[in-house]
This record gives C-alpha cells, structure tokens and sequence, in this order.
C-alpha cells in the first residue's frame, strides 16, 4: 500500500492509535491538487472530511468552554473564536509535523506561506473528522484536548482572543464620543494573493495603519496599533486626575 505505514505510525503516536480504515487518514492529508497528477492511485480529497471535522472541533471547543467556564456568551465565543481561527489550527498542525504528510500537487508545495497555512488548517480538521469517523467521539476529544484546548492559557494570558476592533471602538467612544471609520488605503498582489493596507481614521486623522491578506485583516491589525494609542492616552489621562 504504497508508503502509507508512515500514516498508521502517525496514527499511533499522536492520533490515538491505529485506524481500522486506514483509506480515511491518508484521504484526510490528500489535498484537491494531489488528484489532478495522480488520477489512477489517489480518488478523494480531503474537503468532506473537513467539513466534518470542523463541525466535531466547534462543538468540542464549545463543549469544554461550556463546561469549565462561567463567562458570558460574548465571552465564550470569542474564546472559541481564538482556539479555532486558522493560525490556531495550523500551528498545531505544525507542531504534529503535519507537513510531512501532506499530498500535494508540485505546484502547492511552491506555493506562498500563507496558502500552506490554510491547507495545513484544512487537513488538521480534516484529520478530526477522521479520528471521529474510525475512533469516535471521545478519542477525537482527547486529540482536540492535547493539541488545541491545551493553548488556551497562553491565549487567555496573552489576550489575543480580544478583538481589536471591537475593543477600539468601545474605548474611543469612551474617550472621543465618535465610532473608528475604516477606509481602503491600497491593494496590490495578484487576486489570488492580494495585500490590502487599511487606516482607521478619527475624523480625517489617521490612528492606525495595517495591512493583511483581506480587508478584515488588514482592518484588525490597523485596530490593534490604533488601540495601543488609545490605552496609552488613557494610562496618561487616567494618572492626571
């Protein structure tokens, strides 16, 4: 079966032992490129799995937070939102070697950083709804509890789960009465890899500036540099009186 033992070895170290179908792990790393150059050995992609499995993540996540927490609904999601946003999850799969096991066309292997990001994301949820699939709603737990819900201290202790964008408009509606207007300072990039850089604007002054992937990115970097201004008028307001 091709070189497929090291998918079960992997099963067995780090996904909570051997798969009695084997097929649903190897599919679950099998990218939608890896078919075009192998149409005679390889017949599924792993994007049901995905979708699959990101149900099984959400509601896991969802589960322990509901669980272990008494923070309000607003809060939670927020948390949830951290654990499961695609740097989360790729970094996880970063961690389980992931990209060793990964079936590629030759032409997603050169691609950008950004886009191995998402496909290693894709796969880590792809690789969940596999666990539950062969091993069941338990196992596919303890995996999510050993590689993910294990973050959320440094998460919570950081307080990268805020968001910015929200937080600043609450503080300069404190401060200023007015609401953060974002505007569209420049896009450049081919469309399948543009970079936007977005200002966030009091009135007609400029208070922060960020770029990103989309319009959302680049709006939230933007907050966060706008908002280290703010904090720090209010650190400095806040001992004057």
């Amino acid at each position: 079966m091709q070189d497929f033992n090291k998918y079960q070895q992997l099963a067995e170290k780090a996904l909570g032992g051997q798969f009695s179908d084997l097929n649903l792990l190897v599919t679950a790393f099998t990218h939608r490129s890896y078919l075009n150059e192998h149409k005679k050995t390889a017949q599924e992609h792993n994007e049901r799995l995905e979708y699959l499995g990101d149900a099984v993540l959400e509601l896991i996540v969802t589960e322990y937070l509901y669980k272990n927490y008494q923070e309000p609904e607003g809060v939670l999601t927020n948390w949830r939102s951290a654990l499961v946003r695609t740097e989360s999850i790729s970094a996880a799969a970063e961690r389980l070697s992931f990209n060793d096991y990964l079936r590629l066309s030759r032409g997603e292997k050169r691609g950008s950083k950004r886009a191995r990001e998402q496909i290693l994301a894709n796969c880590f949820e792809a690789v969940i709804g596999a666990i539950y699939l062969d091993k069941g709603y338990q196992v596919a737990t303890d995996f999510i509890n050993v590689n993910l819900l294990s973050t959320l201290g440094g998460i919570l202790d950081s307080g990268s789960w805020m968001d910015p964008k929200s937080r600043l408009q609450e503080i300069a509606q404190r401060l200023d009465g007015a609401t953060p207007q974002y505007r569209v300072l420049q896009e450049e990039g081919p469309d399948h890899e543009k970079t936007f850089v977005v200002g966030v604007f009091k009135e007609d002054k400029i208070m922060g500036q960020g770029s990103g992937p989309s319009k959302q990115a680049a709006q939230q970097r933007a907050a966060e540099l706008a908002l280290k201004k703010y904090l720090k008028r209010e650190a400095v307001e806040g001992s004057q009186k």
